[in-house]
């Protein structure tokens, strides 16, 4: 009799600790993507200065900034789903990246000091960002792996969990710089 009580007893955890242990990765997921979005609001309360400051020298970026901006009001006003903050994200980081390389043809905009401090505090929170970047694609790896594998893959279709998406970087920051290049332009 008492060996199986003990099998049902077995039997009766083994789902149990699977269910805690599918739910306790999707919470580590979305505690660090919070932890995203604190962050990344800080960067988009950070761009409508960096655009008033960057507006009076850079006249032929205009197009950039336009986007930047319409990116921001996107991010800020909507309720997006977290596969679409992360593909703003890549897109923002792109494009404010493409304005850090297009203020090296404004020297009054290097020399000026309110850009100077904005763009320290932005190279800050790019940074924090990459940080928080690493340890969300931890988590949702180790979540993934999860959902995946036998056998929390039983339990984690019947609690209808899918994989979620990583930050990725864009094909062409996959290719190596060419310092040649860079100095010849």
């Amino acid at each position: 009799m008492l060996p199986t009580i003990i099998i049902l007893g077995v039997l009766v955890l083994i789902p149990v600790f699977l269910y805690n242990s599918l739910v306790g990765k999707k919470n580590q997921v979305q505690n660090v993507f919070a932890s995203i979005d604190t962050l990344l609001k800080k960067r988009y309360d950070l761009i409508p200065n960096l655009i008033a400051t960057v507006k009076t020298y850079m006249q032929h970026e205009r197009g950039t900034l336009t986007e930047i901006t319409e990116m921001r009001a996107k991010a800020v006003s909507s309720s997006l789903s977290d596969d679409q903050k992360v593909d703003l994200d890549n897109k923002m980081t792109k494009a404010l990246g493409g304005i850090m390389v297009a203020v090296e043809n404004y020297p009054d905009l290097k020399a000026n000091q309110n850009f100077l401090q904005l763009q320290g505090t932005l190279n800050e929170v790019e940074e924090q960002i990459s940080a928080a970047r690493r340890a969300y694609n931890a988590s949702v790896t180790d979540y993934n792996n999860a959902v995946e594998m036998f056998p929390t893959n039983i339990v984690a279709s019947m609690m209808n969990y899918k994989r979620k998406q990583v930050f990725e970087i864009v094909e062409k920051e996959r290719k190596n710089v060419s310092v040649k290049d860079l100095f010849n332009k």
